[in-house]
């Protein structure tokens, strides 16, 4: 596709208010706050990080990423903030585009369910190229990954060398949220940074060049 059409569907997100003025689950349900989506959108990148929905230090810089889980994240993957937000290498497009709030425990609240039905196909439709999804989370690899996710996220990630070998010709490489909340999770399942991030440090700098 070519970077026009690309822009033409990131004007398009930016300019959606879905959650806002039409919420699936009525009224009650409407987004607390002005929408303001955020997603990364690539005619070049080979990689695609698949995330969940962006927190409030996103929401209110408008940059993804741009928080702890950011460091960690670029940390497993071995590259530099500058080649993180170089979009000849990477697009970053998360499930849910806008921040969606807290919830009674004070921890970030799923991402909204209007944005991926309305838009990642269309979104994944104008970057042909993506060679390699890294699905962050549950959300985003119940999307990707259908019918082949695994009974939970910590499953679904450990059965990673599964999805290394794909049908479609998109490597789909599941990763828990680099989220300090996910902190004890690492320490409960050292394979994860023993096994799987040498694989993923090696296959990011192979489509990064």
């Amino acid at each position: 596709m070519s970077e026009c059409e690309v822009q033409r569907l990131l004007d398009a997100i930016a300019g959606c208010r879905i959650c806002r003025d039409a919420p699936l689950r009525g009224e009650a349900h409407r987004l607390p706050h002005e929408p303001r989506p955020v997603a990364v959108l690539s005619a070049k990148a080979k990689i695609l990080i698949a995330g969940q929905a962006p927190g409030l230090r996103v929401h209110e810089t408008g940059i993804t990423f741009n928080d702890a889980s950011g460091n960690r994240l670029r940390d497993w993957l071995g590259v530099t903030r500058e080649e993180f937000y170089d979009t000849d290498r990477f697009s970053i497009v998360p499930m849910g585009f806008c921040f969606p709030g807290y919830d009674v425990n004070g921890g970030d609240l799923p991402p909204r369910k209007e944005c991926a039905p309305h838009w990642r196909s269309a979104v994944m439709a104008v970057m042909p190229q993506i060679e390699l999804i890294l699905a962050v989370g549950h959300h985003a690899q119940s999307w990707h990954l259908g019918a082949h996710v695994r009974e939970n996220m910590t499953e679904t990630v450990r059965h990673w060398r599964d999805y290394l070998e794909p049908d479609s010709g998109i490597t789909i490489l599941p990763l828990p949220h680099p989220s300090w909340r996910n902190t004890g999770w690492i320490k409960r399942n050292p394979w994860f940074e023993k096994e799987l991030l040498p694989v993923l440090k090696e296959l990011v700098r192979r489509k990064i060049g």
